[in-house]
C-alpha cells in the first residue's frame, strides 16, 4: 500500500476512527446487489480492471475481486484501508490498496472502469477544499486513469434534499450555504467520542452533467442512487444520493484546467467559503 498523505484532513480523522464500525451502518447491507448492478450497468467482464475511488472498507472492491476482477481501491483513510485489507484476507482475494486523497492522484496504467460510491470522495470537502475544484479534480483524476470508452458509476449527495431540509435560519447560522450547496456540521466518528467538524457538498443534475463533461466523461444516465435503494428510477426529492453512469469519451478539457487553476487561486487567497466554520 502506497502512502501519499501528509497532515490528516477532517474527513481522514473522522474515517480513521469510524473505520472499525463503518460496516455496522445500515446502508452497507446490500453489497451483493450493488455489485450486481455495477457489473450490469458498466458491462464488466472478468478479468477487467476496476478503480474504486473512495473504496472505504472495501466492501465493493472485495466482492468485485471475488468475482475475478482486478481491483485497485483508493481511499484517504488508512483506517478504512486496513479494514479493506482484512476483508480481502478473509475472502481469500487480492486487491491493490492506495492511500491518498482522491483529488490528488494519478496512475501510469489505465483501467477498464471506475466506481465512486456512497459519496466515496466527491463532495466530502476538507476545510481547505473549494466546492467546485474538489469534485472536478476527482473527476479529472478518474478520467485520466481510464481507457477510452471505459464506464464510470458514481453516487453523490443530492442538493435537492439539502435544499428541502434546510431553512433560512440554517443559512444565517452558517450551517448551510445555498450558493455552494455546502452543509457545515459536526459528527462524532463513534458513539461517545468528540465530534469532528466536516463539510459536505450536494449536487444537482445539470451541474453534474457539466462537471463530468469537463472531465471528459459523458453522462448517459442519472437516477436516484441512495445506498440500499438503487435502481433505474427518477430521483426522489427527499433521498440522499444521485447516481451517475458515464462513459469516458475524451480527456479533461482546457476549460476544466482553467477552472481548477481559478479555484486553486481562490483557496490560496482565501476568497472562497473554505474559511467558514460551522457554528
Amino acid at each position: 500500500m502506497k502512502d501519499s498523505m501528509a497532515k490528516k484532513s477532517s474527513w481522514e480523522e473522522f474515517f480513521d476512527i469510524h473505520a472499525p464500525v463503518y460496516n455496522e451502518n445500515v446502508f452497507t447491507k446490500n453489497t451483493i446487489r450493488e455489485v450486481d448492478f455495477v457489473i450490469e450497468q458498466l458491462r464488466l467482464v472478468p478479468p477487467a480492471s476496476v478503480l474504486d475511488v473512495g473504496c472505504g472498507t472495501g466492501r465493493h472492491s472485495v466482492e468485485l475481486a471475488r468475482r475475478g476482477f482486478a481491483v485497485t481501491g483508493l481511499d484517504l483513510s488508512a483506517g478504512m484501508l486496513a479494514q479493506a485489507q482484512a476483508a480481502a484476507d478473509d475472502a481469500g482475494v487480492r486487491a491493490e490498496w492506495i492511500h491518498c486523497d482522491a483529488a490528488n492522484f494519478s496512475f501510469s496504467k489505465r483501467f477498464d472502469a471506475a466506481i465512486c460510491l456512497c459519496e466515496g470522495s466527491m463532495g466530502l470537502l476538507g476545510q481547505a477544499d473549494d466546492p467546485i475544484g474538489q469534485p472536478l479534480s476527482v473527476l479529472c483524476n478518474i478520467s485520466r486513469s481510464l481507457k477510452p470508452q471505459a464506464g464510470v458509476l458514481a453516487t453523490v449527495l443530492s442538493a435537492a434534499r439539502m435544499l428541502r431540509a434546510h431553512s433560512n435560519e440554517d443559512v444565517s447560522a452558517g450551517r448551510f450555504d445555498p450558493l455552494t450547496l455546502v452543509e457545515f456540521g459536526e459528527m462524532p466518528p463513534r458513539e461517545g467520542l468528540p465530534a469532528v467538524a466536516v463539510r459536505e457538498r450536494g449536487f444537482v443534475g445539470t451541474e453534474l452533467r457539466m462537471l463530468f463533461l469537463l472531465a471528459g466523461l459523458s453522462v448517459r444516465d442519472m437516477w436516484g442512487g441512495t445506498a440500499g435503494n438503487w435502481g433505474k428510477r427518477p430521483l426522489d426529492l427527499d433521498e440522499y444520493e444521485i447516481m451517475v453512469v458515464a462513459t469516458k469519451t475524451g480527456e479533461p478539457s482546457a476549460g476544466a484546467e482553467a477552472l481548477l487553476r481559478q479555484t486553486n487561486s481562490r483557496v490560496v487567497s482565501g476568497d472562497s467559503d473554505v474559511n467558514r466554520v460551522a457554528r
